[in-house]
């Protein structure tokens, strides 16, 4: 029997009840199809048409959230904050939480170095279902599975100003604050197909976040969003106790006004 007659089949129940919508089988299949696979196999049809369509079908989708959410928002800034919904790290994380990566069809080199957990595999997975989904559903249910799985994060990233980018959060924060401009060291361990990166940031002199990661940028992400919830605490605290100064100094003037 060929490799291509043996392969195993997606759990099309599993994978669909996560995605909370069915499409047919050949076009979950074809989604599913990462080239490796199709190489392998005798040239099989490849994710990679619907991974295109998916990417605009989901661009369309958080633009137009953005544009009516957001309507004083300049388009800049509106460009900034669909940068930080769709971009690889996210959409991987997304895929992540609905274990797209057990379903994967990947070749058996792909298979070897941990292809299943590799974020711009799980990334373009996730755009060829929502292809898939747009293709056999329409564009109402694309839209539906859009908003199920990016809302959340769309909404974080209006509230962070930078959104799921990090490091431009951090590095906006550090230049209101007049801190310095932050600076990355990273390390890394591991084969070279399993490497681990751990970064850690430093600002006018002082570490103030580090993290791990399976990627230099990913590390890097970790450590900025520690560094920024360290020093925007700072800057809240200190805030809250010049204005609990400001109230003594006012409570004060007023007695002694009164006396």
């Amino acid at each position: 029997m060929s490799a291509k007659k043996s392969a195993p089949t997606p759990d099309k129940a599993e994978l669909t009840a996560a995605l909370g919508v069915e499409v047919t089988d050949d076009l979950l299949e074809r989604a599913l199809t990462h080239r490796s696979y199709a190489y392998e196999n005798g040239g099989l049809p490849t994710n990679e048409r619907l991974e295109f369509l998916g990417d605009s079908v989901l661009g369309l989708v958080v633009t137009d959230t953005l544009f009516r959410g957001h309507p004083d928002l300049p388009e800049g800034q509106l460009a900034k904050l669909r940068a930080a919904v769709v971009n690889m790290r996210a959409l991987a994380g997304v895929a992540r939480g609905l274990g797209v990566g057990a379903h994967i069809r990947l070749g058996r080199g792909e298979e070897g170095t941990g292809g299943r957990d590799k974020s711009s595999i799980l990334a373009d997975t996730l755009e060829a279902l929502i292809g898939a989904v747009y293709l056999d559903r329409g564009l109402d249910e694309a839209s539906a599975l859009v908003h199920r799985l990016f809302d959340v994060l769309i909404t974080r990233s209006a509230g962070l100003g930078a959104g799921l980018d990090w490091k431009t959060s951090l590095q906006e924060l550090t230049a209101v604050e007049e801190l310095g401009v932050p600076e990355y060291h990273v390390a890394e361990s591991g084969p070279d197909h399993q490497k681990t990166f751990r970064a850690s940031v430093r600002v006018g002199g002082k570490t103030y976040g580090s993290g791990e990661g399976r990627s230099k940028k990913e590390a890097e992400q970790h450590a900025a969003e520690a560094a920024w919830n360290e020093i925007r605490a700072i800057v809240v605290g200190r805030e809250a106790e010049a204005q609990g100064e400001q109230a003594v100094q006012e409570a004060v003037q007023e007695a002694q006004a009164g006396a």
